[in-house]
């Protein structure tokens, strides 16, 4: 079985409902252009605040996926 090598990048979803929603809303975007996703690690969780209250939720995420490079 040949060795796998996985490429990790960062993003930041963002939810005007949960900060679950937010790191869904990074990760379904991600599936549309990565293949094979593996794991998403939330990394830090955030809010943005307007006129005292919560705006919206931003999730920052670490996406590992596997690498293809060219043989």
């Amino acid at each position: 079985m040949p060795e796998s090598v996985y490429k990790m990048i960062e993003l930041v979803g963002t939810s005007t409902e949960s900060w679950e929603k937010a790191a869904g809303a990074a990760v379904e975007m991600a599936s549309k252009t990565l293949r094979d996703l593996r794991i998403a690690e939330v990394v830090e969780q955030d809010v943005q605040i307007e006129n005292g209250k919560v705006a919206t939720y931003r999730t920052k995420v670490r996406v590992s996926f596997k690498y293809e490079g060219k043989e």
